[in-house]
């Protein structure tokens, strides 16, 4: 089980709490700094300690290392955000990863059931720990990082696509089961973004792989375009819910290339 460490202090009441998990890297470290230059007070939650040890201490923030398959790691994150910061204002649920690039007929059931635990059930379980601290101050804002994945087929990706058309799916039966609570539900869907790690982790360390799925197009997204659309989201007053946002570099919108979706 993953032992929640912290770093950094508490907050004031009057500061505004954002939660960002998978903040270790990409996306997930570029929302983190996003936030915190709108002035949130972030809480950086991953599993690998001195990275988001080291974010924290950049932007202010407080670092908790947290497994979000790890369901006791994460309830002990639901309570630490409870106790040191009494309600929270906005959750990134960005934690997520491909983890091959198998035809159905070649895959290997456990690394869909891995693929399904972090993606879906990861997010979940973070959800439902903090339900409480985003119900506390009057509502909050639940920001699932998705994928255009979510919404098309692709060879060699059905197990990430049908991780992640699953949370498009939580995250609309969200929005209609707590419709009546102050409570908002968003997802970011986007295409193809360069990051560090995302490539590598599905292709086990090949770089010429990783390169490959970016063949023919000049500019992807890049892990601060998506932070600013988090950014942005988080920004509007609360009776706006923007539903979903998907985005995708211009050049893969004009090719249409669905296969390479991010």
């Amino acid at each position: 089980m993953s032992t929640p460490a912290t770093t950094s202090g508490t907050t004031s009441g009057t500061t505004r709490t954002a939660l960002v998990t998978g903040a270790s890297s990409g996306i997930g470290a570029a929302t983190a700094r996003a936030l915190a230059g709108d002035g949130f007070h972030v809480v950086c939650a991953a599993r690998r300690a001195e990275r988001i040890e080291e974010l924290a201490a950049e932007i202010g923030g407080t670092a908790i290392v947290c497994d979000v398959t790890d369901t006791a790691a994460v309830q002990a994150l639901g309570r630490q955000v409870a106790d040191s910061h009494g309600s929270l204002d906005v959750l990134v649920n960005n934690a997520g990863g491909a983890f091959d690039a198998a035809t159905v007929e070649q895959a290997d059931a456990d690394t869909w059931a891995r693929m399904y635990d972090v993606n879906v059930l990861g997010v979940l379980r973070v959800t439902q720990a903090l339900l409480p601290a985003l119900r506390a101050d009057g509502g909050g804002l639940v920001v699932n990082i998705g994928s255009t994945a979510g919404r098309v087929a692709y060879e060699g990706g059905a197990g990430y696509v049908a991780a992640k058309h699953g949370v498009a799916a939580l995250t609309r039966t969200l929005r209609l089961e707590h419709v009546a609570e102050p409570l908002r539900f968003t997802e970011v869907a986007p295409g193809m973004v360069a990051t560090d790690e995302f490539g590598l982790v599905r292709f086990a360390g090949d770089e010429a792989k990783r390169d490959a799925i970016y063949a023919g197009v000049a500019e992807p997204l890049t892990a601060g375009d998506v932070a600013e659309i988090v950014r942005w989201v988080a920004s509007l007053p609360p009776h706006v819910d923007i539903d979903e946002v998907v985005v995708r570099p211009r050049a893969q919108a004009a090719q249409h290339k669905v296969h390479r979706e991010g």
